[in-house]
């Protein structure tokens, strides 16, 4: 046996050890696990690995990890990472190991018995156990990353994980902002049915819930958005419909374009990457190493994968999908001798039940809350409504899942690409495709599970029956796709992939109705005239398109409200004759000093109480259907006195209705940390843009925040890149503010003025142009 051989053999004998602990002491694993710190010999070893990773950190402090190995690669990536910021990493790993109550209070508790339901901790480190010797090397490497960063940096006090485990990157295998499946059921509804007796939780109504700004921030950070007053998006963050369920598609949107060489100047393919979320989310990095690895793109913080980006022959662009990959079942059940236990085809099955602790920190001190999970054959049960309870089958978290990540970021075909995808485990992602052999491509999801489909998958399943039961999982080529459309673009916006091409997309009636129950949104209809009306592209003018300010919300809002102006009492034509005559000037395009864009977006956001409520998240994701109903649904008098209401509003607010929207709307970066301060006295830069919902490609959501009276980005475009995939590939990109995490860096705001205004700097992806470029060069440890 081989050293390398023998340290992984033992490594796994130690984490065996670890599984069987776990076993038998529940979830306490995690409090005593984050307590250790490296042996003697876990040193040497990273020491020997930071010796065999270079980082270069290029003009703009974008790091490029070179390693001799895969694994080094890792190693490197995670180690800048933590350098970057430490924080978001432990956060997104509090998250998925259901800690956020124990770190930072309890406003937290019920999304961590959401995360303890869902995500299994054991079977993540079984799944450890049995990984490929190469993923076992590249897992190893990733907690070796961590570690050793912590340890070369004792002034650095982690809030609770004090030591990565292996096994932790298996808890969270999505980059997606949204990477947890419930299904269509809420945060609300889990809190009701755990909060008491399930007897009593079971029959709870669907009712709207109140929730704290904390909450408020967990719901963004999953990338659903609840209701809340004021903003620029539908409904401000996206809230409506019963609740949690987004109608703007900010906190989990993007856009993803890909062009065919005829369409471009240079006749080679080019591929747009435009994700929208929470500012900060991800981080700039190339990493490369001489096994055949050479990535660039924006990686979630705590993972070792490029989520969305690069390499020197193929691009790929991850929209969040609507697909339907997560069932609830409701299911009949009651109590018998022996407890919980549901009905199956006409017979009975216990429910399993497996006791939980969930530790959360109230007034500064450490709580205990025992709950017991349920599960029927499904899942877990989730919550309680019309007498049923919902238990939710999910491939949230797979080693597949992470496997795939992983593998298409080494693929330099559309084959080889085909074949990562073909794993079939990525469960939340549409992708857009593009390589240096000409093709484009578009997936419309990936893990796809075959159904019946004279159900409603939509709504709650009867799970009393077999008939509902998934039946396999679709074939790759079986998921709505487009390869190399005649018309020469692709774009998807997050939404219906029946329009992704023109005239070349798919037909609908040839797939099921849970394949894609994607509705059209303004920003991809917006897209459409954009790509399809133009050839000889350039990256200089793909990024402009990307960028475009065309508002094409408001070529459905606006023409109702100037048909009710026209026909309104002459009283009320005077009081917004002036106005109304300013919306009517408008070219509906965002800027700086247009008055017309704030009393739009103003009207627009108070406009969305009259949209009727969707059934689901997916006729919430129908958002041009719904804004028609929504003006269909209002009176030409409810829309006049919206206007007159947002005019009142902003006079009151700034002493004039007539405020130009840079005036108001502001980009302002303080203290780097995850929860951003904001000061209306402090300096702070005018915004042109607004939040995607009203069908602006670019986005920028904005909200007035405590104690100021301008409004501030928090999400929206962060990394951006445009490529082009000739004999030698070029791109450009940009990202929210800069790479740079702390205040005090060069690189905090260095970018921040060219990404308001869509102005991209060079990728340096080559090795002979990096070295160009050099900030700092050091090898993990020695920075």
């Amino acid at each position: 046996m081989d050293k390398l051989s023998m340290r992984e053999g033992g490594r796994r004998m130690g984490y065996r050890r670890c599984l069987l602990f776990t076993l038998f002491s529940g979830l306490v694993l995690p409090m005593i696990v984050s307590a250790q710190g490296l042996s003697a010999e876990e040193r040497q070893r990273c020491e020997k690995e930071a010796q065999q990773v270079t980082i270069v950190r290029d003009n703009w402090g974008i790091p490029h990890i070179y390693g001799k190995t895969d694994a080094d690669a890792v190693f490197g990536l995670l180690y800048a990472e933590c350098q970057e910021d430490f924080s978001r990493v432990e956060k997104n790993y509090l998250e998925m190991l259901g800690r956020q109550a124990e770190a930072y209070g309890e406003n937290y508790l019920y999304t961590d018995v959401m995360m303890r339901l869902i995500y299994d901790s054991v079977q993540a480190m079984a799944d450890y156990e049995k990984s490929p010797a190469w993923m076992h090397r590249l897992l190893d490497a990733f907690a070796d990353g961590v570690n050793y960063y912590l340890y070369k940096h004792p002034e650095v006090k982690p809030l609770l994980l004090k030591r990565f485990e292996p096994w932790y990157a298996l808890m969270f295998t999505d980059g997606s902002v949204s990477a947890t499946s419930t299904g269509g059921v809420r945060l609300d509804e889990i809190r009701n049915f755990y909060s008491q007796s399930p007897a009593l939780g079971m029959g709870h109504p669907r009712r709207a819930h109140e929730v704290s700004a904390v909450e408020q921030m967990v719901l963004m950070d999953r990338g659903i958005a609840p209701p809340s007053k004021g903003g620029d998006g539908v409904n401000d963050d996206g809230g409506g419909g019963p609740q949690d369920w987004p109608k703007d598609e900010d906190e989990q949107g993007s856009n993803g374009f890909a062009l065919a060489g005829f369409r471009t100047a240079s006749e080679a393919t080019e591929l747009y990457i435009n994700p929208h979320v929470p500012f900060y989310f991800r981080m700039e990095c190339q990493v490369a190493s001489e096994e055949g690895l050479n990535a660039y793109g924006a990686v979630t913080w705590g993972q070792f994968f490029v989520y969305q980006g690069f390499n020197a022959h193929c691009g790929w662009m991850h929209t969040s999908s609507f697909a339907d990959v997560a069932d609830v079942y409701a299911e009949k059940v009651k109590q018998d001798g022996t407890g919980w236990v549901y009905e199956y085809e006409g017979q009975t099955r216990p429910v399993t039940a497996k006791p939980f602790t969930i530790y959360y920190k109230k007034n500064d001190e450490l709580q205990v809350l025992q709950l017991t999970g349920y599960y029927t054959h499904h899942g877990p049960v989730m919550a309680g409504r019309d007498g049923r309870w919902l238990s939710l089958r999910e491939y949230n978290r797979s080693l597949d899942a992470l496997e795939e990540a992983w593998l298409i970021t080494k693929a330099n075909t559309l084959e080889q690409y085909r074949t990562a995808m073909n794993i079939r485990a990525n469960t939340t992602n549409n992708t857009v495709y593009a390589d240096d052999g000409g093709n484009i491509a578009y997936w419309h999801g990936n893990f796809m599970p075959r159904r019946d489909s004279s159900y409603d998958w939509t709504q709650p399943v009867d799970g009393s029956i077999a008939a509902t039961e998934w039946k396999g999982v679709h074939e790759l080529d079986e998921l709505v796709h487009v390869y190399n459309p005649a018309t020469g673009w692709i774009e998807n916006c997050n939404s219906t992939p029946y329009s992704v091409s023109g005239n070349s997309s798919p037909e609908r009636k040839k797939y099921p109705a849970y394949m894609a129950p994607d509705g059209e949104n303004f920003r991809a209809l917006n897209a459409m005239q954009l790509l399809s009306g133009a050839n000889d592209f350039t990256l200089d003018s793909l990024t402009a398109k990307g960028y475009d300010h065309y508002l094409t919300a408001f070529d459905v809002m606006l023409p109702p409200l100037f048909d009710a102006y026209a026909s309104a009492a002459d009283s009320v034509r005077k009081v917004l004759q002036e106005p109304i005559a300013i919306l009517q000037k408008w070219d509906r395009r965002s800027a700086i000093r247009s008055v017309a864009t704030t009393l739009a977006v103003e009207w627009g956001t108070r406009m969305v109480q009259y949209a009727p409520l969707p059934k689901s998240p997916e006729e919430a994701s129908h958002q041009v259907d719904n804004i028609r109903m929504e003006m269909a649904s209002s009176t030409p008098e409810q829309k006049l006195t919206e206007l007159r209401a947002a005019i009142s509003d902003l006079r009151q607010r700034y002493g004039s209705w007539k405020v130009e929207w840079g005036e108001i709307c502001r980009y302002q970066r303080l203290t780097g940390k995850i929860v951003e301060t904001y000061d209306d006295r402090k300096p702070s830069l005018a915004v042109g843009l607004v939040s995607s919902a009203f069908g602006e490609l670019p986005s920028f959501v904005s909200r007035v925040m405590p104690n100021t009276r301008k409004r501030y980005g928090v999400s929206g475009n962060s990394f951006i890149a445009a490529v082009e995939f000739g004999k030698k590939l070029k791109a450009r990109t940009i990202v929210t503010g800069g790479e740079g995490s702390d205040p005090a860096s060069a690189h905090f705001t260095d970018q921040a003025a060219m990404y308001l205004s869509g102005r991209f700097k060079d990728v340096l992806f080559y090795p002979e142009d990096v070295m160009q470029h050099v900030e700092k060069k050091y090898h993990p440890g020695e920075e």
